[in-house]
């Protein structure tokens, strides 16, 4: 009896050996094209009945996917007003945002020169995974620069009936650790292919506890390498209903810009961002900035159909040509590039 169970627990001790050994091997392989992101944004702060506005220094991860491509998560970087990516070999070249999509997170940076001798990494097929397979996360957690953490797929969230870009999410759940600081790194299966971009994780506590996620590496490549959407530089809320009539919207819908960024598409137009913060209905807003009626001639609505027509044609005036209709202080004004 004890050589029957001497031997299993053998081959179980062997096997758990050579699986944490191909992992540190495809570590040492891919690790270098893993990236920290250091940005700046600009924050309204409420202290008391005084609202001001500073700087924030915000922290993420990413990944090379040319010698001078990178893709990390939109929150990362949607409002950053500067971008400084550092390598494992100390170097740090700025860079600037090409693309991103809030709802999906996931967006595209490029380095304004390119690394020498860059390590890249490949997006796998993010369709062929399935629960229970293995997969490792490089990142920065709390600032500790290529630390690794390991676990499974436990989930696939998406919905292949939405193809909006404004809407659409795909993402892959974990139970491999993530924390602050891992945003936007890169989920790897055991070849060393990226599966995922680190999104987010559920937490009572701000940290981990068992449940993350990762934007699926499928809808980076539709999204990102595939279309040509604009990043516009801004974040806000879509704002309808109760809130409309609040803001004396002269129609059903809107978009409240809460944050610009200065040298951004639509920040280089003049819109201008929110200075006040306020809770309404349990819900924080950032107001007094513009509120966007229309772009491109098409009016601003939250339906499916009115976003998708909006990104459509944003993709097809290659940014050449943009039209926004804004509320501002009570009267329509017209920006246009």
């Amino acid at each position: 009896m004890k050589k029957l169970f001497i031997l299993p627990t053998f081959l179980l001790l062997l096997t758990v050996q050579l699986n944490a050994q191909d992992i540190s091997d495809i570590f040492q392989k891919v690790n270098p094209a893993v990236v920290v992101i250091v940005t700046e944004e600009k924050v309204v702060e409420s202290q008391g009945n005084i609202t001001k506005t500073s700087t924030s220094i915000g922290l993420g991860s990413g990944f090379l996917i040319s010698d001078t491509q990178i893709i990390t998560a939109a929150h990362v970087v949607q409002v950053a007003e500067n971008l400084n990516v550092q390598f494992i070999d100390g170097e740090i070249i700025p860079a600037k945002v090409i693309s991103s999509f809030k709802s999906a997170d996931i967006a595209l940076i490029e380095l304004v020169w390119p690394k020498k001798n860059a390590t890249t990494v490949k997006l796998a097929n993010s369709d062929e995974i399935k629960v229970g397979q293995q997969v490792f996360v490089v990142g920065s957690p709390y600032g500790l620069g290529h630390s690794l953490s390991s676990g499974y797929i436990s989930g696939i969230i998406k919905d292949p009936k939405d193809t909006n870009p404004f809407t659409i999410q795909e993402f892959i759940q974990t139970d491999a650790a993530i924390n602050h600081g891992n945003s936007g790194g890169p989920m790897f299966n055991i070849k060393g292919e990226v599966i995922g971009i680190v999104s987010q994780i559920l937490s009572e506590t701000g940290g981990f506890q068992g449940i993350g996620f990762a934007a699926s590496s499928n809808l980076a490549q539709k999204l990102l390498l595939e279309k040509d959407i604009p990043w516009t530089g801004i974040d806000g809320k879509a704002i309808q209903g109760k809130m409309s009539r609040l803001l004396n919207l002269p129609q059903p819908a809107g978009l409240l810009v809460e944050r610009v960024v200065f040298l951004s598409p639509f920040g280089m137009l003049g819109l201008k961002g929110g200075d006040i913060e306020a809770v309404i209905d349990n819900q924080k807003y950032v107001l007094g900035g513009d509120i966007i009626l229309s772009i491109n001639g098409i009016r601003f609505d939250t339906d499916s159909d009115t976003l998708k027509k909006i990104a459509d044609n944003i993709e097809k005036t290659s940014h050449n040509s943009i039209d926004l209709v804004v509320l501002r202080d009570g009267k329509l004004v017209t920006l246009r590039k």
